[in-house]
């Protein structure tokens, strides 16, 4: 059998920081032994077609997301939960040590598996745990193969005296991610095959197979019922599911030796683990080796956890094959419960693709989206199979342009942009002429105009039953910050093709002579949104952070006064650890803590609660204002340490707005680690050797 891969095997040259995979990851029983800290530390591993594992530190449940092979049936959704768990038992030296916990509804735990861990931590994104059992260290790994519903789980006996007997619980399911399990009545299909069993969960599933390379698998048929899941009580969901018992793995591993368990929803995968793991680290070492070369020769601050941040943002770019284009690629807005949304993605895309060296991979999802054009709107959420797409946004067209923008600017690609170009002229036109929910430009001032009642189309998008939270009908302040910016890059596009710039000039001189409309003497900051129908002056006068691309992006009609006391009250009032706050403490309806039924989470979504995607545009302003790129650096620095909070590795969605600003939402969120990226990227880009 083939030698186990470990870092040290792995020769590149002294001076490359990417030789390795040492992490800021990385916990011994100060955390692993403690319940509460191991379990709200959750880890991720993906498969680059919308598929994931995912689970916490102690290995309990707490979400209905979690398992070991959440595959994508119709990439890159259709995700479908089919291998919940395994629940390991090890037998050495004649005691009994459980490698599993679970909790039950009625609160209790056991068995507790979490005390046996001697160690957790990441080798690129793979999770890894040691457990000591007496003189014994055995390794678990957890990782997927790429392009494919297969996950291996894999076991080394570091460290031994004598073997260790593994007896291996296979718990299945077969459901929605989003959804609870209770059990059927009726048993699944389990049947014997060569090397383990297939599960097929009722007439018409898909089959999955669970197998090993060198364990004796025995099959069963018997319902487990009553897993709490914690996590799903608090967000005020059903938070109780049933697994079905499948069969059993048993093996022998001497000292030194391995094992392999494979999961998949393919009849014959590959078996043998040591070789997978090398291949899959071997493409996070080509990753990093390109982000090291696109980023080399400047000051390197944070650069551990910038890594890590790396790895991460390729576990958002994903496969949506088109008939017209089979390789066509999407960023998954975050995980575990997000499909592909239009904003995010081109929010995200800068960072991801760009900003880790990988421009190839912007190129096609831009025309990937560019398909999806309609009456000039991008779509707020793509297609699931067979469904049409949701044109119900103002601001992911907008940013699309600003995707293109960064891409050329970065590229020079005039052919993606020849190809573009008329796609983007078109948007243009609609957006003048007028297009679906009165999205219009203003005749009068150049103004963008959007909304109409029960619509949301900003990226402050919740709604409570039938009420927008945040209604922002009217001119809001950001997208008009886009709607220059779009104008601006339109004519640069034009005269980098020989094209005549002066329309698209025309409408960015009325835009930014409009815009002086938005800012409001008294406070000192702009206005969130004017013309409003629902206000009785027109005006939204809240402290809101959407002000702060007006300063970030590279077209400002505000003037460097104005934008400094932008920057200024954001920084006062807004700016938090982890990024800006959506709504003032000071302002009516702030809700500091982002919890509580569906219906209260929603009302708190942007009444507060912090967003980590905008800690880069506020960094970038910054320095922009105070031309500072150490005091802009210093922004990011907290969200290069929850790495090692949260979801391990990446950068969540949410926080609270009230100290200690607890993470929240989404555990990996693409805009969030997208702009913290590309923001480090242009600060580090900004400060001169030496």
């Amino acid at each position: 059998m083939a030698r186990w891969l470990h870092d040290s095997d792995v020769k590149r040259p002294a001076d490359n920081p990417t030789s390795t995979f040492p992490s800021e990851v990385d916990f011994g029983r100060e955390i692993c032994g403690d319940l509460s800290a191991a379990e709200s530390r959750e880890w991720l591993v993906t498969n680059g077609i919308g598929g994931y594992a995912f689970g916490t530190i102690a290995g309990h449940q707490t979400r209905c997301y979690h398992g070991l092979l959440v595959a994508a049936l119709q990439p890159p959704l259709g995700r479908t939960l089919l291998l919940a768990k395994l629940d390991e038992t090890a037998r050495y030296a004649s005691e009994e040590f459980a490698l599993f916990t679970n909790r039950w509804a009625d609160g209790t735990v056991a068995p507790e598996g979490y005390r046996n861990i001697e160690r957790f931590h990441l080798e690129g994104t793979t999770p890894v745990w040691t457990f000591a059992l007496a003189d014994a260290l055995l390794e678990k790994r957890i990782f997927m193969q790429s392009a494919a519903n297969t996950t291996f789980i894999l076991y080394r006996l570091v460290r031994a005296s004598s073997p260790v007997e593994l007896s291996i619980k296979v718990l299945a399911d077969y459901g929605d991610e989003h959804c609870v399990t209770f059990g059927r009545t009726l048993p699944m299909e389990v049947t014997p095959v060569d090397r383990g069993l297939r599960v097929t969960a009722f007439d018409g599933a898909t089959p999955f197979y669970v197998l090993s390379d060198s364990a004796t698998a025995l099959p069963a048929k018997n319902w487990y019922r009553n897993f709490d899941l914690a996590a799903e009580r608090a967000r005020g969901l059903p938070d109780r599911t049933d697994h079905f018992f499948a069969g059993e793995f048993r093996a022998t591993i001497s000292p030194g030796a391995t094992l392999t368990i494979v999961a998949s929803t393919a009849a014959t995968p590959s078996l043998i683990g040591e070789a997978a793991f090398a291949k899959r680290q071997s493409e996070s070492t080509a990753l990093l080796d390109r982000f090291s070369a696109a980023n080399f020769g400047g000051p390197r601050a944070k650069w551990a956890a910038v890594r890590q941040l790396v790895l991460a943002a390729d576990q958002f770019i994903v496969a949506r094959p088109l008939d017209e284009a089979v390789d066509a690629k999407t960023i998954l807005a975050g995980y575990p419960w997000f499909s592909d949304w239009g904003r995010d993605t081109m929010i995200a895309l800068p960072g991801l693709c760009l900003a880790t060296g990988r421009p190839w991979l912007a190129r096609n999802i831009l025309r990937t989206c560019s398909r999806f054009v309609s009456e000039g709107m991008l779509p707020n959420q793509f297609p699931r199979a067979g469904a049409a797409p949701l044109y119900n946004t103002v601001d992911a067209t907008l940013w699309y342009f600003e995707a293109v923008r960064q891409y050329f600017e970065a590229t020079s690609d005039v052919g993606l942009l020849h190809e573009m170009y008329p796609v983007l002229d078109a948007i243009v036109d609609a957006h003048v002429r007028g297009t679906r929910f009165q999205i219009h430009v203003d005749p009068a001032d150049g103004l963008l105009y959007a909304g109409e009642p029960g619509v949301q189309l900003t990226w402050m998008d919740a709604k409570v039953g039938n009420r927008v939270v945040t209604p922002r009908i009217g001119k809001p302040v950001e997208v008009n910050a886009l709607w220059l910016n779009a104008a601006e890059s339109m004519a640069r596009f034009a005269r980098a093709l020989g094209r005549d710039p002066s329309r698209c000039e025309g409408l960015a001189q009325k835009t930014r002579t409009g815009f002086a409309r938005f800012w409001n003497s008294e406070k000192q900051f702009c206005y969130d949104v004017i013309d409003a129908p629902g206000s009785p002056d027109g005006k939204e006068a809240s402290l809101r952070p959407n002000q702060i691309l007006a300063v970030s992006l590279p077209e400002t009609a505000l003037s460097t006064e104005q934008q400094r006391a932008v920057v200024d009250v954001c920084a006062k009032e807004l700016l938090t650890s982890f990024g800006l706050r959506s709504l003032a403490r000071n302002e009516a309806g702030y809700c500091g803590r982002y919890a509580g039924s569906p219906e209260e989470r929603d009302a708190a979504y942007h009444q507060g609660t912090v967003w980590g995607w905008l800690l880069g545009p506020f960094a970038l302003a910054h320095m922009r204002v105070y031309q500072d790129a150490g005091m802009a650096m210093s922004f990011l620095e907290p969200m290069f340490g929850h790495i090692k909070a949260a979801g391990l590795g990446t950068a969540s969605e949410i926080f609270d707005g009230d100290p200690p600003f607890a993470p929240n939402g989404c555990i990996a969120q693409a805009w969030t680690v997208g702009e913290t990226l590309r923001a480090w990227r242009t600060i580090t880009a900004a400060v001169k050797p030496g």
